[in-house]
């Protein structure tokens, strides 16, 4: 249903992966499986941190957060093109879709600011190790986690009040595989310019740019010290209780940049749709996977649970 002029619109259609009819139950079977891989992964994970007493620490309890975050990304972003392959049914309520958003932007928020609470207990735990146990305590540790959860729902909530604002639309048919902001504001023909600077302004700059400055100090300090170390055998175990957690924040922000920070001229929907399909599908992979390949005491947690 396409609307030249614009008009008021009660669902949108989800396009999808894919339009070609040959190739759905290929992209059916392709989701369901990383689906299913990510959901394993993180609920393993989880499990491991909570049930596992080795693995109570400070890294580990925020490990657990980003895992149950991975999930809910996952969750939040896939469960469309695997409902729609099986019902048939590919729309959408503005509603539902207006929430898909802010819940989709609160999660990622979440995650960028939990990156930087993780970067900080490196910081501690390398430059500070005498005092890690005293400063990472219980209290601090749950109230960092709860300022990450809280923080990025509030940052996302005057978006999620901008969006529905929106009441025209040139067309409901939108070229993703889920609600993501900005194919929801090019179908619009309402003003965006105050959504766009606030986006601009606090999605950007706030957002992202802040969790990745407060991640960017910490790792100055952190390779600072591991310079600083004189035995090869001690810099190489500093850098190695920070390598799963740095490579996860590359990962992540990788991911990012190429989905929404690429210069307009170069996006398009189609194209942008599959960076999206990477942070939805790919990166809830690699997150356990970094963690349980790289990681002794989860591989040890792992072989422990498996006896």
């Amino acid at each position: 249903m396409h609307h030249n002029n614009g008009s008021t619109m009660t669902y949108f259609i989800i396009a999808g992966i894919s339009d070609d009819p040959r190739l759905q139950l290929n992209v059916f079977l392709l989701v369901l499986l990383t689906y299913l891989t990510a959901l394993g992964g993180n609920i393993t994970i989880f499990l491991l941190v909570c049930l596992d007493h080795h693995l109570h620490t400070p890294m580990y309890f925020f490990l657990a957060n980003l895992s149950i975050l991975d999930m809910s990304c996952s969750t939040i972003t896939l469960h469309k093109i695997l409902t729609s392959f099986m019902t048939g049914d590919k729309t959408v309520s503005i509603l539902n879709c207006h929430v898909q958003i802010f819940t989709f932007l609160s999660l990622t928020c979440d995650e960028l600011l939990l990156l930087a609470a993780m970067s900080y207990d490196r910081y501690v735990a390398i430059c500070k190790p005498l005092h890690y146990h005293l400063v990472m305590n219980y209290r601090c540790c749950v109230l960092l986690a709860s300022l990450c959860w809280v923080c990025g729902f509030l940052e996302s909530f005057p978006t999620f009040m901008g969006i529905n604002r929106l009441t025209c639309y040139t067309s409901n048919k939108m070229d993703h595989f889920f609600c993501d902001i900005i194919p929801v504001m090019k179908l619009s023909c309402s003003d965006t310019s105050f959504l766009q600077l606030y986006i601009l302004i606090v999605g950007v700059f706030l957002s992202g740019f802040t969790p990745f400055v407060l991640t960017f100090i910490s790792y100055i300090f952190i390779i600072s010290t591991i310079f600083s170390i004189r035995s090869s055998s001690g810099r190489r175990k500093a850098f190695y209780t920070c390598s799963s957690h740095l490579t996860v924040v590359i990962t992540l922000y990788a991911s990012l940049f190429f989905q929404y920070l690429r210069p307009s001229s170069s996006i398009n929907l189609s194209s942008s749709k599959y960076f999206s399909l990477f942070n939805a599908a790919a990166v809830p992979i690699l997150n356990p996977l970094i963690y349980s390949l790289k990681n002794k005491d989860v591989k040890a947690a792992i072989s422990r649970a498996l006896v």
